[in-house]
């Protein structure tokens, strides 16, 4: 049994890239201050501020998890989405994209042929 059993910490694609590009341009900016690298700097400062674009962009795609607990069997950290594409319900980021969490409208149904007989 793991630590974390009954709870869904939101452990996605999308929160590990995120944080790992923070991370990363954390130390490279933290190392380049040491040495009095003015570019370095700035360069890890760049590389840890794409962390939450591109954990955003992995979220629309459907790399995240919408706000709240997932069902047992969908909490692997490599499971897709599939409520990503209409939007999550009270999520900031699906509605910056402009995605409402409204259930998508059916696709509309082709007509009935009448045959003549």
């Amino acid at each position: 049994m793991g630590a974390h059993d009954e709870h869904d910490m939101g452990h996605t694609v999308a929160g590990w890239t995120g944080a790992a590009l923070a991370i990363a341009g954390s130390a490279v900016a933290g190392v380049a201050f040491a040495a009095g690298s003015a570019a370095a700097f700035w360069a890890g400062l760049a590389v840890a501020a794409s962390g939450a674009p591109a954990a955003w962009l992995l979220h629309l795609a459907g790399r995240g998890k919408a706000t709240g607990p997932r069902p047992v069997g969908r909490r692997h950290w490599r499971t897709r989405d599939t409520a990503a594409r209409g939007g999550h319900p009270d999520c900031l980021g699906c509605r910056l994209a402009g995605r409402t969490g409204a259930a998508p409208a059916p696709a509309p149904r082709p007509a009935a042929r009448l045959s003549r007989g």
